[in-house]
């Protein structure tokens, strides 16, 4: 079964559906005056991509496999191939850089043409970058060039079908280049929901999930990405993988974690066999104030700890709270609006209201002031919103951007204090450094920053020196480099320090064993 619809392409220098980009309204500009001052940064138009580099020989190599239309030359299709969405991908590509376009796109359909491709790679030494929707923001779409004849996209849009379903098992097994909603349109018809919902969600691919082991906003429910994992095919230089055949087993270790959080450098992912969930008849999502940051994180903590996680749960710092609230007085009724919580819930009436009721107690214990469903319905309703606000402030002068990490419950205050102050330092004292916690676990959290600041001469060089400064900090700290956003190459400098001498040396055993030659998205992920 495939779907019905295909998501929109995304714009080569913007995020997601060109119609839906975001125009900010007189009052919002004359907020970001105030606050930084407005520039009109536009975006360069009219740049193409370099010419194409492979040859016609190679090219006819390629379209024997894969059909001649589905090998593709033009400036626009590699265009909007060319790196993904973080701010620094989208400032070179505004200012007219499309330097790292591939030389081609091409659209294998099945494991079988994927496995042929990556033959006829190795043979002439061609770099393959797997593509599936395109929303990498740790530049881990873009290949190293040197010692190879060309770069191809490897894009998966082709395949998009819903290979089987036991609903018995509760399992369904996906091919990589459904995006999320036709995923999700596909399960609705036989009653399931994968519950994968990353603010990446409506462009981001079912592959692309896989290999960067993603985790989505109702992680609290439904789990990571790689958790609902329980099978998996893949196609490498040097063979297939088929890995699952049952719901655990201690086979030695799991070999699925190695594709799984690969990001394209070991093989490419054509199918997983993942956990579905019956879809929730009852979905609410409601608020709550805590009065510090701290307190709020605690409550997670004691729901984490006590087995009762609500389906969703996110909570805003005090600075980000202030931020999103344009009427203070929506959050308890005072000028102080503290730190706001959002819970959610999705079941059958009967779960919800009987999950409901027991989060409400234990909040409710510890401090927190319920909100009604006020403030979790606008953020359901903006939940995927925020990068199209990025690109607008962008175009107005605003460097806008995102990290992330994780870290143990103990040492959460220190992190969100050192990552913020390393931040503040590094931009100035004009910029704002906002965090919420996006996901919890037992035994710790993970801290989700965005800042915004005034775009200096030299707005990638900016973001680049605080980056380096924040990840700096994190790595003091002894957190991860990175929960849920991959490492591809702009982590990989800290990656070495979290995993160690003999880590690295495993990674790059792996990728010797599986791709010989390194045609496999080479200069990702492995230090």
């Amino acid at each position: 079964m495939t779907p019905e619809t295909y998501a929109t392409e995304m714009h080569s220098q913007r995020w997601g559906d060109p119609a839906a980009a975001t125009v900010l309204p007189d009052s919002a500009l004359r907020l970001v005056d105030l606050a930084f001052g407005l520039q009109e940064r536009p975006a360069v138009t009219g740049a193409t991509p370099p010419p194409v580099g492979l040859d016609d020989g190679l090219l006819d190599g390629l379209r024997a496999v894969v059909g001649a239309d589905h090998v593709l030359v033009d400036d626009a299709t590699r265009a909007v191939r060319t790196r993904g969405k973080s701010t620094p991908d989208l400032l070179r590509a505004r200012a007219g850089d499309l330097g790292d376009a591939p030389d081609a796109v091409v659209r294998p359909d099945g494991h079988g043409e994927v496995a042929a491709v990556l033959a006829w790679a190795a043979e002439h030494r061609v770099a393959v970058v797997p593509f599936g929707g395109g929303t990498c923001v740790t530049g881990g779409l873009v290949a190293r060039r040197d010692g190879f004849a060309g770069v191809v996209s490897l894009d998966l849009v082709r395949m998009k079908r819903l290979l089987a379903v036991d609903d018995v098992s509760m399992t369904a097994t996906l091919q990589p280049g459904l995006r999320g909603p036709e995923a999700e349109a596909l399960l609705a018809a036989h009653g399931l929901t994968l519950g994968h919902h990353p603010q990446s969600f409506e462009h981001a691919s079912i592959g692309g999930f896989a290999a960067t082991r993603s985790s989505g906003q109702s992680s609290a429910g439904y789990g990571r990405f790689d958790a609902m994992v329980v099978g998996l095919t893949a196609a490498t230089p040097t063979g297939s993988l088929d890995l699952g055949s049952s719901p655990a087993n201690a086979a030695g270790p799991d070999l699925r974690q190695l594709l799984l959080g690969s990001e394209g450098a070991f093989g490419v992912i054509t199918s997983v066999t993942v956990r579905v969930r019956r879809a929730p008849a009852v979905a609410t999502y409601e608020g709550w104030r805590w009065p510090s940051f701290d307190s709020g994180a605690d409550a997670m903590r004691a729901l984490a700890q006590s087995g009762l996680l609500p389906t969703v749960l996110r909570l805003s710092d005090e600075n980000e709270t202030a931020i999103n609230l344009a009427d203070p007085s929506s959050i308890g009724g005072t000028d102080d609006p503290g730190c706001l919580m959002i819970t959610g819930y999705e079941g059958t009436a009967e779960q919800v209201d009987a999950r409901r009721a027991a989060v409400t107690t234990v909040l409710e214990r510890l401090g927190g002031t319920p909100l009604g469903a006020g403030p979790g319905e606008r953020w359901v309703h903006g939940r995927y919103g925020a990068p199209y606000l990025r690109d607008a402030l962008l175009d107005h002068g605003v460097l806008v951007e995102t990290l992330e990490t994780a870290t143990f419950w103990s040492d959460r205050s220190r992190l969100h204090a050192d990552v913020r102050a390393a931040l503040q330092a590094s931009l100035g004292d004009g910029a704002l450094v906002l965090c919420h916690v996006s996901h919890v676990y037992e035994t710790g959290c993970s801290l989700y920053f965005t800042v915004a600041a005034r775009q200096g001469d030299d707005p990638l060089a900016q973001w680049q020196a605080a980056k380096a400064a924040a990840s700096d900090a994190i790595v003091a700290a002894g957190a991860t480099i990175t929960h849920h956003h991959a490492v591809g190459t702009d982590h990989k400098p800290w990656l070495a320090h979290e995993i160690g001498e003999v880590g690295v040396r495993l990674l790059r055993a792996v990728k010797a064993e599986l791709d010989p030659v390194g045609v496999l998205n080479p200069g990702v992920l492995i230090p």
